[in-house]
């Protein structure tokens, strides 16, 4: 990968969205909600005021409009600051 994010920016892989609903029914692309969770690909180096708690693999949780989505080798990454990040799982 050829992305290094600045400052206190994390790089995350969403995890794919949910197919089916819990009772077996097949969702259509429109109706899928966006995931809320994915990994991190990538950290920053923090600011003087805010060092990376967050590190590389770790599983995340993340507000639904956090970030700004990107693509890369034709997979879909979100850029966000360690701060739009809720938790790590």
């Amino acid at each position: 990968m050829n992305i290094k994010p600045l400052a206190d920016r994390v790089l995350v892989k969403p995890d794919a969205a949910e197919e089916k609903t819990a009772s077996g029914i097949i969702l259509p692309d429109s109706a899928k909600e966006k995931p809320l969770k994915g990994k991190v690909a990538a950290i920053g180096n923090g600011t003087k005021d805010e060092e990376m708690i967050v590190k590389v693999g770790d599983n995340v949780l993340y507000g639904k409009y956090a970030g700004t989505e990107i693509e890369l080798d034709s997979e879909k990454y979100l850029i966000m600051r360690q701060s739009d990040i809720l938790a790590i799982i």
